[in-house]
C-alpha cells in the first residue's frame, strides 16, 4: 500500500528538461548509513519532475514523509535494524570474532532478506510499473528486481568500493595494499581463502536463492555480484579516497561525496559561545549503529575532560541523558543527541569517529583531519583508508583507551600533514557535483525494459 499520494505521478511518459520523465523507486537496507546518502538524490530527482517513490521499513517512514516522497512499507520483508538485530538474532551477541560476526550479518541481515525485498517490490510493481530502481549498494533485492522484473538497477556505493582486484587484499579485513612481493602473495592467498572458505556459507545462500529464481552468480563473490548485477554503480567519494586498481568495471563511476539531504533551515548551536572560548574543538561520534558508548565516546571524554579542548559529542540518541549527568561537572564537555555535521564541522579541529562512511565523507568535505577507531560493520575498511591516505590516524581497534585517543588527537593537531591531506582531498571532492552527476547518469539510461 502506498503512503501519501504522489503529486507528480502519471502513467504518461512526458519530456522533462529535454529528457524523459521516469518512474523511479528508491529502496534501502534499514540502516542510517544506507538510507541517508540517498535522500538528497531522491529530492533532486523529485524536484526535477520524475515520479519518485520509496520502498523501506517502518522505521524510516516518518523521514521519507518529511521529504514529501510517497512510500511503500516492507510487507513480506522482515525489518532488521540496529535496535532489534540482537533480539531477532540473539545468537549474534555471543559472536566476538570480527570476521565471524561479519559473515553472520552478511547472511542474516543482507542475503536472507533479498528475496523478501524482491517479493514486496514485485507486488509494488503491479500498481507502480517503475522504470528504475535506485538503492544502496548492499540492497540484496536489487539483482532480482533487475533480472526478474527487467528494471534498470542503479546501485549507490555507500561504503568503500568492494570490487575485487588482483592488486588488493580482500574486503572485510581492513588491510591496505601490499608493496612487497611477499605481501602481494599473502594477499592473493587471502583472496582465495576468503572466496572459498570464509564466504562459503554466504555463497551457498546466494546460489540457493539464484537457483530458485533461475539466475546465475557467474562465479562472482558476494561483493562483486552486487556490482555485476547493477546497471550502473555510482560510487560515493572520489578516486583520491580509493585504492588504485586496474580493470575496474566500466559501469562503476565516482560521483563525489553523496551527503544527506539538507533542507537549508538554520540550526542553532546552543553552546556556540563555548566554540570561541576553547583553544581546540574535538567532534566525537560513534555514528548511529553503535550503541555501546563505552567503546569510543566515554574514553574520548575521559581523555579530554577538564582540559582546554572543547569536546562536542553526538550520541545519535544513545544514552544521552546518562552521559550528561555523568559529565555535568565539566564545562568543556557538550553532549547532544544530534548536530548537523555541516554546522559543527567548520568549528572543529579533529573528528574522532568509529569510521562511518558518511561522517568520513563530510569530514573530508570540511577539510577536517580524523582519529578513527572502528572494526565492525565494515568500518575497518573505511578506517584503513583514513590511515593509508594519511587523512588522520587509524587506531585499529573498537575499544581504544583514553591515553591512546589523547596521543592520536595530539599527533593530528601537531602534525600539519594530516590537515594538508584533508584539504587536498577536499579540493578533489569539490570538483564533483554528486546530485547533478547522478541525475545525468539516470537520465541517460535507455527508456524501456532492461531485459
Amino acid at each position: 500500500m502506498i503512503h501519501t499520494r504522489p503529486g507528480n505521478a502519471n502513467n504518461a511518459v512526458t519530456p522533462i528538461r529535454g529528457h524523459v520523465k521516469r518512474k523511479i523507486l528508491f529502496a534501502n537496507i534499514p540502516a542510517d548509513g544506507h538510507f541517508s546518502p540517498l535522500t538528497g538524490l531522491a529530492v533532486q530527482l523529485k524536484n526535477a519532475g520524475h515520479d519518485v517513490r520509496w520502498y523501506t521499513g517502518p522505521s524510516y517512514a516518518h523521514r521519507i514523509k518529511k521529504l514529501g516522497i510517497p512510500y511503500y512499507l516492507f510487507s513480506k520483508a522482515k525489518e532488521v535494524t540496529i535496535h532489534n538485530i540482537d533480539e531477532v538474532f540473539p545468537e549474534r551477541k555471543a559472536i566476538k570474532n570480527h570476521v565471524k560476526k561479519i559473515i553472520f550479518d552478511i547472511c542474516t541481515y543482507f542475503i536472507e532478506r533479498g528475496t523478501e525485498f524482491y517479493e514486496d517490490i514485485r507486488d509494488i510493481n503491479k500498481s507502480f510499473d517503475f522504470d528504475i530502481l535506485v538503492c544502496d549498494s548492499a540492497f540484496t533485492g536489487m539483482s532480482f528486481v533487475k533480472e526478474k522484473l527487467g528494471k534498470h538497477a542503479v546501485a549507490i556505493g555507500i561504503l568503500p568500493l568492494c570490487e575485487s582486484s588482483r592488486q588488493l587484499p580482500p574486503p572485510i579485513m581492513g588491510l591496505t595494499p601490499a608493496k612487497s612481493f611477499a605481501g602481494k602473495a599473502f594477499h592473493a592467498f587471502l583472496r582465495l581463502l576468503t572466496d572459498k572458505v570464509l564466504f562459503k556459507k554466504p555463497h551457498a545462500l546466494i546460489e540457493e536463492q539464484y537457483h530458485h529464481a533461475g539466475m546465475n552468480r557467474n562465479g562472482k563473490n558476494l561483493f562483486d555480484v552486487q556490482i555485476d548485477k547493477s546497471t550502473l554503480f555510482l560510487q560515493s567519494g572520489t578516486p583520491g579516497f580509493e585504492y588504485r586498481r586496474e580493470n575496474m568495471s566500466p559501469h562503476i563511476h565516482f560521483i563525489g561525496p553523496l551527503l544527506p539531504y539538507n533542507n537549508g533551515k538554520p540550526y542553532t548551536l546552543r553552546f556556540e559561545d563555548k566554540l570561541y572560548r576553547y583553544s581546540r574543538v574535538l567532534l566525537v561520534t560513534q555514528g548511529t549503529f553503535e550503541g555501546d558508548v563505552n567503546k569510543l565516546i566515554v574514553p574520548a571524554i575521559e581523555a579530554f575532560k577538564n582540559t582546554d579542548k572543547l569536546v562536542v559529542v553526538t550520541t545519535a540518541g544513545w544514552h544521552t541523558g546518562i552521559l550528561r549527568e555523568q559529565y555535568k561537572a565539566f564545562d568543556n564537555i557538550v553532549i547532544e543527541d544530534f548536530i548537523p555535521f555541516n554546522e559543527i564541522m567548520p568549528f572543529a579541529d579533529v573528528f574522532v569517529s568509529n569510521g562511518g562512511y558518511g561522517g568520513v565523507m563530510q569530514s573530508i568535505t570540511s577539510k577536517l583531519p580524523m582519529v578513527v577507531a572502528g572494526i565492525h560493520e565494515g568500518k575497518n575498511e573505511i578506517c584503513a583508508r583514513v590511515g593509508y591516505f594519511k587523512l588522520g590516524i587509524n587506531l585499529r581497534t573498537e575499544n581504544p583507551k583514553p591515553e591512546k585517543i589523547k596521543k592520536a588527537v595530539n599527533a593530528v593537531l601537531t602534525n600539519p600533514l594530516y590537515q594538508r591531506n584533508a584539504e587536498a582531498l577536499s579540493v578533489e571532492f569539490a570538483r564533483y557535483n554528486p546530485y547533478q552527476l547522478c541525475e545525468q547518469f539516470i537520465n541517460n539510461l535507455p527508456v524501456g525494459s532492461n531485459r
